[in-house]
């Protein structure tokens, strides 16, 4: 990635619905290179999509959970695509330490984060799972 690819990335970060040739012209780049830079961070998986970001007092506020997972006898890959079935899961996270993975979720209401839990806790080969309420978000990388 050069100077380019990531003037590119800053500018689909703040606003993912610019043109081609609004980036083109930002970047002082042809449309055509521009497209190319652009399917190559696609396809090397460094934009994985483009996203909407709503306010939070615009949708119907839900609540924002993490999950730590542990368990043994079966892989972080295993783990992730049980968790792929539960719609509210928006990220999972293989980490180090005593922890297996870190799972965050954005549910509907609280009683939702507990039928979670206790789905999650169905899973085989867990041995610990800790839940963490979001109380308010301090720092974000969005909007």
């Amino acid at each position: 990635m050069d100077h380019f690819d990531q003037k590119l990335l800053s500018l689909l970060r703040d606003n993912a619905r610019l043109s081609i040739s609004d980036l083109a012209r930002s970047v002082f780049l042809s449309r055509s290179a521009v497209s190319e830079r652009l399917r190559r961070l696609e396809e090397d998986g460094i934009i994985t999509g483009y996203h909407a970001h709503i306010q939070p007092h615009a949708a119907a506020e839900g609540v924002k959970a993490f999950f730590e997972l542990s368990f043994r006898m079966i892989g972080c890959e295993e783990y992730a695509v049980l968790l792929r079935q539960i719609p509210e899961v928006r990220q999972c996270y293989s980490i180090s330490g005593d922890t297996d993975l870190l799972v965050a979720i954005e549910a509907g209401h609280l009683a939702r984060v507990e039928e979670i839990r206790k789905q999650i806790e169905t899973f085989p080969h867990l041995t610990m799972i800790k839940t963490h309420i979001v109380l308010r978000a301090l720092l974000s990388d969005t909007p």
